[in-house]
């Protein structure tokens, strides 16, 4: 699934309501099973409960979880606010971890939100809490914003 080739006329916003109302997962979703649950120009917010599938060596959940939603968030919050035919990639994140993620962590939430969107640079931030609300982890991030050239058939 590559949303960017799809729906050329969408803006971002557009393109992540429609996969929201279609109920339509991107693979890294499925996998970690967490989904986007809000949206609005520039913020979003992915939530999910971490399975022991994601938890390491030690009993706790693997800090690639928690970076992966914070990535999922910064990225996604800039996407929304992206006019049709321009995408994204990240190109820096940094993610401190307040918190450990364990099996009384529950439903987490990952709210991402745009820092500033420039023509070919953007800056996002996102923080991730647990179910009682305490923070577990932030991130920043830069990203590049270009053109998305249709391809040939």
């Amino acid at each position: 699934m590559n949303i960017l080739e799809s729906d050329h006329g969408l803006d971002g916003h557009d393109q992540l309501a429609a996969l929201m109302q279609a109920g339509i997962q991107p693979p890294i979703g499925e996998t970690l099973e967490f989904a986007l649950v809000e949206l609005e120009p520039g913020r979003v917010v992915f939530q999910g409960t971490p399975s022991h599938k994601v938890f390491n060596p030690i009993g706790s959940v693997h800090g690639g979880y928690a970076a992966t939603l914070l990535d999922s968030a910064c990225g996604c919050a800039v996407h929304s606010s992206l006019p049709a035919g321009q995408g994204y990639t990240t190109l820096e994140l940094k993610v401190a971890y307040h918190r450990a993620l364990n099996e009384s962590s529950g439903q987490v939430r990952a709210e991402g939100k745009i820092v500033s969107l420039g023509q070919r640079v953007a800056f996002s931030e996102a923080r991730l809490v647990d179910s009682e609300g305490r923070l577990c982890a932030s991130a920043t991030s830069t990203l590049l914003v270009f053109p998305i050239e249709p391809r040939s058939s």
